[in-house]
């Protein structure tokens, strides 16, 4: 079965959920240093903790971490790839991994993992640009994350 998510008005979240946000927010501001300190404070037990921290975010945490996979046939000349990475920095986007095999028939495939969370507007926008530098055969999104 998928994975299902949910908006939840945190009122209503059992105080297990509400305190596990709360360790996670202490551990991310470096407010706390350790695990322990951080349930300590918040008056949850580490077990509950490990638990629910990989199934709780807030909304905003989620919509800043945005990653996609980008799978491209770029034509094999000079400049081509340089001129890719310069549009994705261009459109703040950063570029966490890259992968290119080697050309065949004139063209190589390059797969980029970006961090699209600074790029103005959304995901779709920035594969239209990609689409049209010269150059670029095809680029589609290949995952998300």
């Amino acid at each position: 079965m998928a994975d299902r998510y949910y908006v939840v008005r945190e009122d209503i979240l059992p105080e297990a959920i509400q305190k596990t946000i709360l360790v996670k927010s202490l551990l991310s501001s470096g407010s706390a240093a350790t695990v322990h300190e951080a349930v300590e404070r918040a008056g949850l037990s580490r077990s509950a903790f490990y638990k629910y921290k990989d199934g709780v975010y807030e909304l905003n945490e989620i919509t800043q971490e945005r990653i996609i996979t980008v799978s491209m046939d770029l034509e094999h000349r000079a400049g081509v790839l340089s001129s890719v990475l310069a549009l994705v920095a261009s459109q703040e986007g950063n570029v966490l991994t890259m992968n290119q095999s080697i050309p065949l028939q004139g063209f190589a495939n390059v797969v980029l993992s970006i961090d699209v969370s600074q790029v103005a507007g959304d995901a779709t926008e920035l594969m239209e640009l990609l689409r049209r530098q010269p150059g670029v055969r095809k680029a589609s999104i290949i995952g998300r994350g």
